[in-house]
């Protein structure tokens, strides 16, 4: 058997239910390779290595757990990289889905980690805190819009499936989940460059309850900031309207 470790934020999906709205939501785009991210205990690996003619892997930093898995799962064998998902290079030369019930203690990480990887990961099916699922999912003008939104909605289109209830899990955690399902954008972000995108994001949010006139008087020049836009706040600004400020940067 194994030992729950609440030190690195195991809460394991029990709710037979879910598991398979996780698989069904999975399924409904087609995919070749498939990197599950902390399969803890499998229950949602148990299904995933039955999908036919998909290059499965998966990532789990417990080797208690990596050895109860491979042990279970004998075809698990060479297909578990037992590391921190944080700490590896794609497992895939090619590209992949990424899946899992991320660990919440690093989830707005995972998340970031995926960005870095956006250009080999079409899709993400993921279950988080339900506050972080929130954040990925919200449209500008919504109290929870924030960095982390305005960021990877530059890169994904993000959909918030369904909540899932602590009673679905052992030990149960002390907040609601949330699956969301994102998926690369048909069409990139017009922006400047990346670094300007992240840099204004970054700027403005960090100081949202000022105008954008204020928050970003180190990035435009005095003729700029007389523009109606900068009247707005952060959260009143779509990922076009930031896109769009872009260009209007100082060098």
């Amino acid at each position: 058997m194994y030992t729950l470790k609440k030190s690195l934020g195991q809460h394991f999906l029990k709710d037979e239910t879910i598991i398979q709205r996780i698989v069904e939501a999975l399924k409904m785009h087609p995919f070749q390779r498939l990197l599950e991210v902390g399969p803890g205990a499998g229950a949602l690996t148990k299904e995933l290595i039955q999908l036919t003619e998909v290059d499965f892997k998966a990532v789990e930093l417990d080797e208690e757990k990596i050895i109860y898995l491979k042990k279970k799962y004998p075809v698990l064998q060479d297909k578990i990289i037992s590391a921190s998902f944080l700490d590896i290079k794609p497992p895939f030369l090619d590209t992949f889905t990424v899946i899992g019930n991320f660990p919440y203690n690093i989830s707005t990480q995972i998340l970031f980690k995926i960005l870095d990887w956006k250009e080999q990961v079409p899709e993400v099916i993921g279950m988080f805190q339900k506050e972080v699922a929130e954040r990925a999912a919200s449209a500008s003008g919504s109290k929870v819009y924030g960095v982390l939104s305005a960021l990877v909605q530059a890169y994904y289109d993000v959909e918030y499936l369904f909540d899932v209830d602590p009673a679905c899990f052992n030990p149960p955690p002390q907040v609601m989940s949330g699956v969301v399902r994102l998926t690369r954008r048909k069409e990139p972000l017009p922006f400047k460059s990346e670094k300007a995108y992240w840099l204004l994001v970054k700027t403005a949010f960090n100081q949202r309850r000022k105008t954008l006139r204020n928050a970003l008087k180190p990035l435009f020049t005095a003729e700029a900031l007389k523009a109606e836009i900068f009247n707005k706040r952060a959260e009143e600004l779509s990922i076009y309207d930031f896109a769009t400020l872009t260009f209007s940067m100082g060098s």
